[in-house]
């Protein structure tokens, strides 16, 4: 499967709303109690060492309030969490985290990165604070067991069990800012993640995170709309690139994003078996792709010797590639085959 893959659209985040205050403490410990290291996680293990690094996020400013998850990632209060959580505090609002021993402290937001859909909240606890173990999304396979720990519904200290049930997926998820992220490369996992476990963490059997919960899938009913809590099907964003994310977002309080310069759509499946690939139906003036020689009528093949098929497959630069960084674009024009190599610009702003 690779890391553009793209899934059906109706996904929803999973920022959630606090149920009554007296259960913000609750601990729920649902899950698997086998300790074998090849295919089980032992949950009371896990739990242990990774809760006190998980917070309950509770923001609220004039365009409403949230409740989510987070995990401290620096011990001198570092957190990251998913931008959608905190969003509504992003305009001159308040925000607070609530730690596993159930203290509160205020929380400012350093950056935040809605393309990605993740952000960084500073707490000054006046301490040094538990931090999560950052394991490493690349080495995971589907079948792997992991462990969902978070405030699904404002529960703090929730822990729910599963695997790894598939890599390298493609998700849109809606954004404030940018009409909507993009999940490069996520996670999919059966642990239930619901609403409030939205920036939470995904962790491995020793309780290192490997991936941030942000996206979970609910059935629709008759009117289109969300029904119903978690069907086994989550998406987190990988650790590997949420915590390089994380450390621009700390260093600068924001992200530039790659730019291509050019928008392309599929042929409809009507079309010849012979019209594969992507077809260019606009090209920003003085952008990258047309720098390069790539016209309007164009038909773009593949990126870099992959296959192109899916206009994700381009999306997934602008949050993946770094401005500078060169891609060789394979397209056919009147017939004829040429490639192109792009060198990415960074993103204009707005």
């Amino acid at each position: 499967m690779n890391a553009t893959e793209r899934v059906p659209t109706r996904w929803w985040i999973v920022a959630g709303v606090a149920l009554a205050a007296g259960l913000v403490g609750a601990l729920l410990t649902a899950g698997l109690n086998r300790d074998d290291v090849d295919r089980v996680c032992s949950a009371e293990q896990v739990a242990a060492r990774g809760l006190p690094s998980v917070v309950t996020i509770q923001a609220q400013g004039s365009g409403g309030a949230g409740t989510g998850s987070g995990e401290v990632i620096r011990g001198d209060g570092y957190v990251l969490t998913n931008d959608h959580v905190i969003f509504s505090a992003s305009a001159a609002g308040q925000v607070s985290v609530v730690f596993d021993d159930g203290t509160t402290a205020p929380a400012r937001i350093v950056g935040r990165d809605p393309h990605t859909d993740l952000a960084v909240l500073k707490v000054d606890a006046g301490r040094s604070l538990p931090t999560i173990q950052i394991g490493s999304s690349a080495g995971l396979s589907v079948g792997q067991p992991v462990v969902a720990l978070g405030a699904p519904l404002g529960l703090s200290s929730t822990l729910t069990t599963g695997v790894v049930s598939a890599l390298g997926r493609t998700v849109r998820v809606p954004s404030e800012d940018v009409g909507t992220g993009l999940l490069a490369a996520a996670i999919q996992t059966d642990a239930a993640i619901n609403p409030g476990n939205s920036g939470g963490a995904l962790v491995d059997c020793k309780a290192r995170l490997v991936g941030v919960p942000t996206a979970g899938a609910v059935v629709p009913n008759e009117q289109g709309n969300a029904s119903g809590g978690s069907i086994g099907i989550g998406f987190a964003i990988p650790v590997d690139f949420a915590m390089r994310i994380a450390d621009q977002l700390i260093a600068n309080g924001s992200v530039t994003h790659a730019y291509l310069g050019l928008q392309a759509v599929p042929f409809p499946p009507q079309t010849h078996d012979d019209q594969v690939g992507l077809y260019v139906r606009a090209v920003t003036s003085g952008g990258p792709a047309q720098a390069a020689g790539l016209r309007v009528g164009d038909v773009v093949t593949g990126m870099d010797g992959v296959p192109v098929t899916d206009a994700d497959q381009l999306d997934v630069l602008s949050v993946t590639r770094s401005p500078g960084d060169q891609v060789r674009l394979t397209y056919r024009r009147a017939g004829a085959s040429a490639d192109a190599t792009v060198t990415l610009a960074a993103l204009p702003a707005g």
